[in-house]
């Protein structure tokens, strides 16, 4: 069934319990810098890392980070190949890395127009991580929001349950997101979870991704802890529903 959040549970807790994230800017920041555009896709693995790193200190329970969305194959082709390429680098780089902290990692899209090569790594990963609970670590890569619905409604279907359509849903089991971050300074969601976003707050930062930094992060967690979640109803029913039992 679909359901909507209870905002009773969630209105006091300033940590979210996942968090999503468009990492906008890696071009510009390159050119800024006179540099190719693939040197800030080469620069923003390491804010991935910070950002990995403050999530899992934090209690976080899920972070989902939009790496490659089902529009940039229109890209030029150069740019995504490096990207394919850097994707595959890190996986081999990272996941023992992810492993050994309890990080658990998931690839979330469309992966049949994905080399086999990369295929095979993010199933080694999957399974290798399968069991680890400190954070799960998803990562959005061929996807789009509108893709995640329709394939969702149509497995459903497929199933004779089109109303529990949202259990097909890639990230069903998991929370919604409580914060949204997109970096770079637009404005927009993008076609990223399209579904899961209806309740979400939206934090929008102009630094450039490369440079979201820890104190960003700190920053963006401070503004949503100063936020408060109503889910429709009015601010005095979130206060009364906060109060402790007499």
């Amino acid at each position: 069934m679909i359901s909507k959040p209870d905002a009773a549970t969630v209105a006091n807790d300033s940590v979210p319990r996942h968090i999503a994230v468009v990492m906008d800017g890696n071009g510009r920041w390159a050119q800024k810098r006179f540099l190719p555009r693939v040197a800030g896709h080469k620069q923003g693995v390491e804010a991935v890392r910070s950002l990995i790193r403050g999530a899992s200190e934090r209690g976080v329970e899920a972070l989902t980070v939009f790496a490659f969305s089902s529009e940039n194959w229109s890209r030029p082709a150069d740019e995504v190949s490096f990207l394919m390429d850097l994707f595959q680098r890190v996986l081999r780089e990272e996941v023992q890395k992810l492993h050994a902290n309890g990080i658990r990692f998931r690839a979330v899209g469309t992966t049949a127009d994905l080399a086999g090569e990369t295929r095979r790594l993010i199933a080694e990963a999957e399974a290798l991580t399968a069991s680890n609970t400190r954070l799960c670590f998803n990562v959005a890569v061929n996807y789009g929001g509108r893709w995640d619905i329709e394939q969702a409604v149509a497995k459903a279907a497929a199933d004779g349950r089109a109303e529990y359509f949202a259990e097909y849903l890639s990230f069903a089991g998991q929370a919604e997101p409580d914060l949204f971050i997109r970096t770079g300074g637009e404005r927009r969601i993008s076609n990223f979870l399209l579904w899961q976003l209806a309740y979400t707050e939206l934090y929008f930062s102009d630094t450039l991704w490369p440079d979201f930094d820890e104190a960003e992060f700190a920053a963006a967690l401070a503004w949503f802890a100063l936020r408060e979640r109503r889910f429709g109803k009015t601010g005095d029913q979130i206060k009364v529903a906060s109060m402790p039992p007499a």
